[in-house]
């Protein structure tokens, strides 16, 4: 009986299922020797700095966080080129995709997604009773012409992953200025940049500068990836005044703990964190090239750091094997791609090691 007072749009959510932990696998499988090649996590970790700022801010713990985040924005303020007021910080960017449908989306509105999406916007859009209206992907990457056609007068988002995930693909800037134009004044362009610090397309799109133009655009980053901060939970949005001020009408007070902003302006000071965590990304994508090329596996190119790999046979089946060889990779029938599982690139070690047990999963 008390489903009755469930919510339809509760109802047909469909809950996010992340990449197994580490210790859930130890749990279930009795393996000790672990690697976690599922979540894209940075293999390298955070930036000293950062581990030494979460040491030193935890004696304040029994503080509430500064509720405006008012050094980090300023932070950001210089970094990204724009006043304080127009960064909003989040606990990661899904808390900030989550407020986006908070702020702009009424029941009807048509919402533009992939046709399987990153679950955070079909979640964001059924919980405001919104109407999903799916695109396919187009060899891997988001089809911004068709998405275009599919634009109608109760457009009100379009949610776009550059790089995408789990393809790692990207759209261009021209393609995005073309979307755009044909958007006009009456939806909001939400692109979601999780991933974007390791793309190195040249045609990769100035964001920002979209933003700075007053075009309708959300600029989404994180500090999970290249930052390594993925269990602190923050992240942010960049976004007209107008959108900006919506934003902040919804955010919960308090939202990103004094530990996770400490993090992420020490993280800010360290250019090493970047530039080392794009070298181990670089040398073990070009590695896991060959060696995939060598299993004749067909992949796709990744501006991310992650790839994506056609196993030409059950993948789901393929990642349990793997998993019981102690390598944990990402397979999901949300994917749409069957054959398909996506690999973090690791360290150097690691991805000898799931080259390894990839090898032997094959020749099984």
């Amino acid at each position: 009986m008390s489903e009755r007072f469930v919510r339809a749009a509760v109802a047909r959510l469909r809950p996010y299922i992340p990449g197994k932990p580490i210790d859930e696998v130890k749990r279930e499988l009795g393996l000790q020797d672990i690697i976690k090649l599922a979540s894209n996590e940075n293999p390298l970790g955070p930036s000293p700095l950062a581990l030494r700022a979460m040491r030193n801010c935890l004696k304040d713990v029994r503080l509430y966080p500064d509720n405006e985040c008012y050094l980090l924005k300023r932070k950001l303020s210089e970094r990204l080129g724009f006043p304080p007021e127009q960064i909003h910080v989040g606990r990661g960017s899904d808390e900030v995709i989550h407020e986006i449908g908070l702020a702009f989306l009424e029941k009807g509105d048509e919402v533009l997604i992939p046709s399987n999406p990153f679950v955070l916007y079909e979640f964001t859009g059924t919980m405001m009773e919104a109407e999903l209206v799916r695109v396919p992907l187009r060899d891997y990457r988001y089809d911004l012409e068709a998405m275009a056609e599919r634009i109608s007068a109760r457009t009100k988002l379009a949610f776009v992953a550059n790089p995408n995930n789990p393809t790692g693909t990207i759209v261009t800037h021209d393609e995005v200025v073309k979307f755009l134009d044909r958007l006009g004044n009456q939806g909001i362009l939400v692109l979601d940049e999780a991933y974007y610090e390791y793309a190195e397309d040249p045609k990769y799109p100035r964001s920002l500068e979209l933003v700075k133009e007053g075009r309708n655009v959300i600029v989404l980053r994180t500090f999970s990836k290249i930052y390594a901060l993925a269990g602190l939970r923050i992240g942010c949005g960049v976004a007209n005044p107008e959108l900006s001020a919506a934003l902040a009408k919804v955010r919960e007070p308090f939202n990103v703990s004094n530990v996770a902003q400490a993090a992420a302006l020490a993280s800010l000071d360290d250019d090493y964190q970047v530039r080392r965590s794009l070298r181990v990304n670089r040398q073990g994508k070009k590695y896991l090239y060959r060696e995939l090329k060598r299993m004749k596996l067909k992949y796709v190119p990744t501006e991310a750091n992650f790839i994506f790999v056609d196993t030409g046979r059950d993948a789901k089946a393929v990642a349990w094997e793997l998993l019981k060889r102690g390598v944990i990779v990402r397979y999901d029938p949300a994917f749409a791609y069957d054959t398909h599982f996506r690999v973090t690139i690791g360290t150097p070690a690691q991805n000898k090691r799931f080259v390894a047990a990839l090898k032997e999963v094959l020749a099984k």
